[in-house]
């Protein structure tokens, strides 16, 4: 707090409060989205991912009955 007179002063930041602190609001609100936007893609890629595998496995035994289910479409 060398800079600063008092802690009012320094949130007021020389009257400049209004740009700093907002800035910090809104980076902190796009970081906080970005990572709910992430988490929420990473759920649903699992999932994809999951019903993909039930679907593949389910096919490829009918299809070989030996249970073999490829790891991708281009090996079939």
């Amino acid at each position: 707090m060398s800079q600063w007179e008092s802690w009012s002063a320094f949130w007021d930041m020389g009257g400049a409060a209004f740009f700093v602190w907002g800035s910090y609001g809104v980076t902190f609100a796009l970081i906080a989205l970005e990572l709910a936007l992430v988490f929420q893609r990473r759920k649903d890629t699992v999932r994809r991912l999951l019903r993909w595998r039930r679907a593949v496995g389910k096919d490829s035994s009918k299809r070989t009955g030996d249970g073999f289910a490829p790891a991708m479409e281009s090996e079939q």
